[in-house]
């Protein structure tokens, strides 16, 4: 069974921001509504375009979103 977006993004957490990726993960993180369940990338998508002012661009959460695809295959 596939894991959830956010526990697929956690992996990414690092204490010093890195990169976009790493950044999103803290982020995401320390957001506590994020929806932490969430496999449906409609659902995390509207999530952050309402909630979401950490991440700089949507292109990120796109990216990330096509590697958990192909991870979690």
């Amino acid at each position: 069974m596939r894991k959830s977006f956010y526990h697929f993004l956690m992996k990414f957490r690092q204490p010093t921001a890195k990169d976009d990726l790493t950044r999103f993960a803290n982020d995401a993180y320390d957001d506590h509504a994020f929806p932490k369940q969430s496999k449906d990338y409609d659902a995390i998508s509207t999530y952050l375009e309402l909630n979401g002012a950490y991440l700089e661009s949507m292109s990120i959460f796109d990216r990330a979103w096509e590697q958990y695809l192909i991870e979690e295959k």
